[in-house]
């Protein structure tokens, strides 16, 4: 496997450099250390380490699933390997403050970086995740002295980190938790419960591990405001650094699972008694901040969590997808419609279905990539613009945040479904890794906030918060780039004229929505869902206009050439798969955009039309239907 079968380099430097414009946030005081050739060298970095130590086992983790012996988990060797070299490279905190170590990074950079890792192996790289994500929850809320004796090694790669929300009894409803934390005199406190589906919760790969826990206190509100968050150290670490006694928290099974299976998927229980810290049961527990403030607190790293779960998406989908055409390219079989059957066969690139297979998967995965790393711009402008540049951000990126996880996790999951059907049985079989990508791909409309709860978050918070602010702050921009598309003229004013009236229509439907949240909440979110994905088409179509844009003059210069609209079949073929024909890589990237932009604006746009008339028109077949009726 080489890198151009993980990620597209071309695609990633036009995104960043083009259109993004990330080596203007080294203008700025966090990122001044940093240039283009920093951010550079750390994507060619990180193309390497993906490559050569995540890749080579990808296939291995799936086939060897971790094994609970007594209280350890075993896993295969090559993941810890992977996970130092990973750690060595000072890859933990790239984006952190360099005050504990990290090397502040732009978070757009650092996105970008990490989707050579998950295209490689998603569940190799699903351990920094998590451990970065709980590193940068405790450097917004934690203490000096809990950033010092957790944060600090683990951005070493001497301790990761997990997050415990669920339990048994309550997944997505976490107002039901029953885990327990007793205060107790010297200001600790006790935990006792039960963590149900927590990744990376066992292993012998790091010195220590550092869960983050939330448990009620006796005496606390009902539901989530009596939520509390807790550190729970798999070993207690004295005042010097060094580790302690080990924590009365244990693993007690394992949930084995269709894909992501070198993650391992862990059932904790604290406070059971197998371990006796101070001379008593009990898991010791560091409280974050105050009490009852946990979920807030949680929700700081659950909404960096969903943005990397939709960038994981995003690049299982898009190796797949380059995968399934690397074999397309490369199949003889069968001839065009009315061929002599005596001359040879031709590849599947020149069947127009395959090609229709393949445009698909290419208009999803690389608008999924887009909205990705524009969210990450976005947190980067939040952290590191004015005033009024960090308070647009953050209003575009809550409202954007639901659909960065949902959109990648559903439609790169179909580019992964996609890939299996263009290699045909080949497909179906463990000979080849697209099967395993659409299994491990399953998984991310599920965690992190299903899908269905995405759109719940969308339409009954998101988008009705600040009085709408949320949604006139994206429409405002989705408008002012059907404007600049406009002024261009050509193909791109064409296909802005088909997004300019779904944008309408959007802001249309929300209000008629948000007037019948105001006597009938059920009814509001009831299709809550279906509000969610039409959405996602309008922001990924708006995405695709914006890399048009960015594409400049060579839009026109392909588009003259024959690749746009009007353009021959077969031109257009060789332009979406390679130079072809004496054109340069570079023309041909432009109208392999362009080819893209028509087919998701021309083909998935209108779907929403669909969604938007069932949203109005009030249909309550799900709504009324009984559990007696199934």
């Amino acid at each position: 496997m080489t890198p151009s079968h993980l990620m597209s380099r071309a695609d990633l430097d036009f995104l960043l450099h083009d259109w993004l414009r990330v080596s203007e946030l080294t203008g700025r005081e966090r990122y001044a250390d940093h240039s283009r050739e920093t951010i550079e060298a750390v994507l060619d970095l990180s193309a390497e380490l993906a490559e050569t130590y995540f890749a080579p086992h990808f296939r291995k983790a799936d086939l060897t699933e971790p094994r609970l012996v007594g209280e350890e988990v075993e896993l295969i060797p090559e993941i810890g390997e992977a996970l130092a070299k990973f750690a060595e490279a000072d890859l933990v905190g790239a984006a952190m403050d360099s005050r504990v170590g990290g090397l502040q990074l732009p978070y757009t950079a650092y996105l970008a970086c990490m989707a050579w890792f998950y295209a490689a192996n998603i569940s190799t790289a699903a351990y920094p995740l998590l451990t970065t994500g709980n590193a940068n929850l405790l450097l917004t809320h934690g203490s000096d002295e809990q950033i010092r004796k957790y944060v600090e090694p683990m951005i070493q790669g001497r301790f990761t980190g997990t997050m415990c929300l669920s339990e048994p009894h309550a997944g997505s409803n976490l107002a039901d938790i029953t885990t327990r934390a007793e205060p107790q005199p010297d200001g600790t406190y006790r935990l006792f419960g039960q963590k149900m589906w927590i990744s990376g919760g066992e292993h012998q790969m790091a010195e220590n591990i550092v869960h983050l826990v939330l448990a009620k206190v006796p005496g606390s509100p009902p539901g989530t405001r009596g939520i509390s968050l807790f550190i729970v150290p798999k070993f207690l670490v004295d005042d010097d650094g060094s580790l302690g006694e080990r924590n009365d928290i244990v693993i007690t099974g394992l949930n084995h699972k269709m894909g992501f299976r070198g993650t391992v998927n862990t059932m904790p229980t604290l406070g059971q008694g197998m371990h006796a810290p101070g001379g008593r049961p009990g898991a010791v527990g560091y409280l974050v901040g105050e009490e009852n403030t946990g979920l807030k607190k949680m929700f700081t790293m659950m909404n960096e969590a969903r943005l990397g779960v939709g960038l994981g998406a995003t690049a299982i989908g898009y190796t797949g997808y380059l995968k399934s055409l690397d074999y397309a390219r490369n199949r003889p079989q069968g001839r065009p419609a009315g061929a002599d059957p005596s001359t040879p066969q031709v590849m599947l690139t020149r069947h127009t279905d395959v090609r229709r297979m393949l445009l698909a998967q290419k208009s999803y995965v690389e608008g999924a990539l887009a909205l990705g790393l524009f969210c990450a711009r976005l947190v980067d402008d939040e952290k590191t613009g004015t005033p009024e540049e960090s308070t647009a951000a953050k209003t575009l990126l809550d409202v954007l945040t639901p659909i960065a996880k949902s959109w990648p996790s559903q439609w790169c999951l179909k580019a992964n479904e996609l890939a299996v059907q263009v290699l045909g049985g080949a497909g179906y079989t463990i000979d080849y890794d697209v099967e395993q990508h659409y299994r491990d791909n399953r998984l991310n409309p599920i965690h992190e906030g299903t899908h269905g709860i995405q759109g719940q978050d969308l339409l009954g918070r998101k988008v009705v918060a600040g009085g709408g602010a949320g949604l006139a702050a994206l429409t405002g921009r989705i408008t002012a780039t059907c404007d600049r598309a406009a002024t261009a003229g050509g193909v791109v004013a064409e296909l802005a004229s088909l997004l300019r009236p779904r944008v309408t229509r959007l802001i249309e439907v929300t209000t008629a929505l948000a007037e019948v949240g105001a006597t009938d909440p059920e009814a509001f979110l009831a299709d809550a869902t279906e509000y969610l994905e039409a959405t996602g088409h309008v922001v990924i179509a708006w995405i695709w206009i914006e890399q048009l844009l960015a594409l400049g003059d060579r839009v026109t210069a392909v588009t003259a050439a024959g690749a746009g609209a009007g353009g021959d079949g077969e031109g257009g073929a060789r332009d979406a798969g390679g130079a072809g024909d004496g054109a340069s890589a570079s023309d041909a990237f432009a109208a392999g955009k362009l080819r893209a932009a028509e087919y998701f604006l021309r083909r998935e746009l209108p779907i929403v039309d669909a969604k938007f008339d069932l949203l109005v028109a009030g249909d309550r077949t799900t709504l009324d239907m009984r559990d007696d009726w199934f």
